[in-house]
């Protein structure tokens, strides 16, 4: 028996020899994961103690219990905190999802290869630009001294509006800035699916006699629902992370009551004004809350759609 497990073992390993690139390149993503995810998870006891970094330190601190997060639902933001994030959490996914499979299934159709490269090339740009430079972009179109919308309004006979402080336009602004920024980025993996699905069904519509709505209709979102349930599910698990680094750099005072979100009010309780244990606890609740959408839509999806993620 111990001759057998010793025989199995060097088998083992000389597999683990064989494919050593393989492993080495499966090691990164382990090992950020290890160190940027799991580790900081011991930190998280920061939301349950009146947390001193100088004086006490993580395990010295003072334990409070569930006081932070009684303090962090019985603020005063909470409820305008929790709308905001939904608003533009959902707001970004029902524009942008649909815009991303609408710009896939374009690419696909489209038969000259020249047009679909160009298309996918300036969809693609913005995603790689940061949000430092997207609001350098945004500023350049709709300030309302010299911008590009302001002037065309001007034009018009109507006075200039200062959409960035604006808080009526400044959802939108967030929700349609997004779009612009991630929406070619989001068809690749569209585009990855389509070009999976076999030719011949397209074939034997075009000599049925099918048009090319039909033939999106009854092959191509059909092929791909798979996909699109798996990305939507994905979504809804971030749908508390309302996009940190976009609102920062767009919101100013002006636009607090709705461009607020809870990452952007536990940067401000957390780093400027030093309540790390307040600020652990609305993210660590933020956490939670993902997790519970992803499980709750993952068995709905399972019901309904019979895909789901796991």
């Amino acid at each position: 028996m111990e001759q057998q497990n010793f025989k199995v073992k060097k088998n083992m390993w000389k597999e683990v020899k064989r494919f050593s690139s393989v492993y080495a390149l499966i090691a990164i993503p382990v090992v950020f994961y290890i160190v940027m995810k799991y580790t900081p998870l011991w930190n998280a006891q920061i939301a349950f103690r009146d947390f001193k970094s100088v004086r006490y330190g993580i395990v010295g601190s003072p334990f409070v219990g569930m006081k932070n997060f009684s303090e962090f639902f019985h603020s005063y933001y909470f409820w305008p905190l929790i709308r905001n994030t939904l608003m533009y959490s959902f707001g970004k996914l029902l524009i942008s999802l649909p815009l991303s499979i609408v710009l896939a299934i374009t690419i696909y159709e489209c038969r000259h290869r020249w047009l679909s490269k160009t298309v996918q090339t300036l969809a693609y740009l913005p995603h790689f630009l940061s949000w430092v430079i997207m609001y350098g972009i945004l500023l350049a179109l709709l300030a309302p001294g010299d911008g590009v919308i302001n002037d065309l309004i001007k034009l018009g006979g109507g006075k200039p509006v200062d959409f960035l402080t604006n808080s009526t336009a400044f959802p939108w602004i967030v929700i349609l800035s997004d779009a612009w920024k991630e929406m070619g980025w989001s068809a690749i993996i569209f585009i990855a699916a389509l070009m999976g699905i076999d030719v011949s069904l397209f074939e034997a519509a075009m000599v049925e006699g099918a048009s090319s709505w039909q033939r999106v209709k009854y092959i191509t979102l059909p092929s791909i629902r798979p996909v699109i349930v798996t990305v939507l599910l994905l979504k809804i698990g971030t749908i508390m992370e309302a996009g940190f680094n976009q609102i920062f750099m767009l919101y100013s005072p002006a636009v607090y009551n709705v461009g607020d979100i809870i990452d952007t009010w536990v940067y401000r309780q957390g780093l400027l004004d030093g309540r790390f244990g307040l600020a652990t606890a609305a993210g660590l609740f933020k956490g939670v809350i993902g997790m519970l959408l992803v499980f709750t839509s993952n068995y709905f999806s399972k019901k309904v759609t019979e895909n789901s993620l796991f």
